[in-house]
């Protein structure tokens, strides 16, 4: 009888302890579908992050369900992009979410950023405003693996600590900006866009550059190590073997890409400069502006003038947005029309979904330019 007390009491601790430690996980809530999938990959098996906005939805115009909102109350940490891409969660973070820590991910050590870009017509191409800021720029940086000790950054005029850019890969310089800048209007879809030169500050589609990817992974591990001290190690060897991949797949989409670096594109709004100046590529401009309100009726004719003249083959749809508006602009003209998902609707959830959305654009401008 004794013995099997025993057993029972130890049993009973052994339960315990296994709750205690499940409770010490921190409760992870994510804006969008690329940060859920890091962060995903970095907790693994420890826990599952909650997800804001549903990658079949737009992030720049959205209203939280109640569900949400409980969410957010019950969260140790909430892991966003930042008030540019959804200015609408801003206060719910205040409010709902005072107590947890708010790790912004375009202000983290690091990040590479690039600002919105001001014309309806791009150029030549998202990497002609870089010119002459390859490997000579960065030609003492510190590598990838090396951002744990932070120990080659740079400050901006405001005091902030910029990244530099890494071996392996042609970067561009990181660009300063201003955070009183960061003010985007919550237009609904089928407002008139009275604002195509108004997007001043920094451009919030950095998970689009895989680079951001890696330097996220390592953001993301320190900031639940720092919480949650006991699951450090599994955090970072989780956001090791994310880095790993993420190499893997930036070697893979340079050499997928390579082919039709000179061939210009249009897509539905500006959110892809970050990927555009990653792999090479030439977009020659957007429909919609960086926080997808529609366009006015002179940057439409100003698009397609410039699809005429440069002879543009392609053209790419978002599965968030009605295609009616990139039927309309293109109609009666020879222009092949395709879809980038910039946010993973159709990937599966979980961590293997970031590497799948940067797979996928690669896929469809490939195919599409090809």
């Amino acid at each position: 009888m004794a013995l099997s007390l025993f057993r029972f009491t130890l049993s009973s601790s052994a339960l315990l302890a296994a709750s205690t430690a499940v409770a010490e996980v921190p409760k992870v809530v994510t804006d969008i579908a690329p940060v859920h999938a890091l962060v995903s990959q970095v907790m693994g098996d420890l826990g599952q992050p909650d997800l804001l906005v549903d990658p079949g939805n737009s992030p720049h115009h959205y209203s939280l369900r109640p569900s949400q909102a409980l969410a957010l109350e019950r969260a140790d940490m909430v892991v966003w992009i930042g008030e540019p891409l959804t200015p609408w969660l801003h206060e719910p973070l205040e409010t709902l979410a005072e107590g947890a820590t708010h790790l912004e991910l375009l202000e983290a050590d690091g990040t590479i950023q690039h600002n919105f870009r001001e014309t309806v017509v791009f150029g030549g191409g998202a990497h002609d405003d870089h010119e002459g800021h390859g490997h000579d720029d960065h030609a003492d940086h510190d590598k990838h693996d090396d951002h744990d000790d932070h120990g080659h950054k740079d400050h901006d005029d405001h005091g902030h600590e910029k990244h530099d850019d890494h071996e392996g890969h042609d970067h561009d310089s990181h660009k300063e900006h201003d955070h009183d800048e960061h003010a985007h209007n919550d237009h609904a879809e089928g407002h008139d866009d009275h604002h195509d030169h108004d997007h001043d500050g920094v451009d919030p589609h950095a998970w689009l550059d895989p680079e951001n990817g890696r330097i996220w992974l390592d953001v993301i591990a320190g900031q639940l190590s720092a919480l949650d001290p006991e699951n450090a190690a599994t955090y970072r060897a989780n956001a090791d073997a994310g880095k790993a991949e993420l190499a893997e797949v930036i070697a893979q989409v340079h050499a997928q890409l390579e082919p039709v670096e000179g061939k210009p594109f249009v897509v539905f709004h500006d959110a892809y400069q970050y990927f555009e100046t990653r792999f090479h590529l030439q977009a020659l401009g957007a429909i919609r502006v960086g926080d997808a309100t529609d366009p006015s009726p002179a940057r439409i004719a100003e698009i397609q003038e410039a699809v005429r003249d440069a002879n543009v083959a392609c053209a790419f749809s978002e599965p968030q947005f009605s295609p009616r508006l990139i039927q309309t602009v293109f109609d009666g003209l020879d222009v092949n029309v395709a879809a980038l998902d910039p946010l993973g609707a159709d990937q599966p959830e979980g961590a293997a979904r970031y590497a799948g959305i940067i797979k996928s654009v690669a896929d469809e401008i490939a195919g599409c330019l090809n």
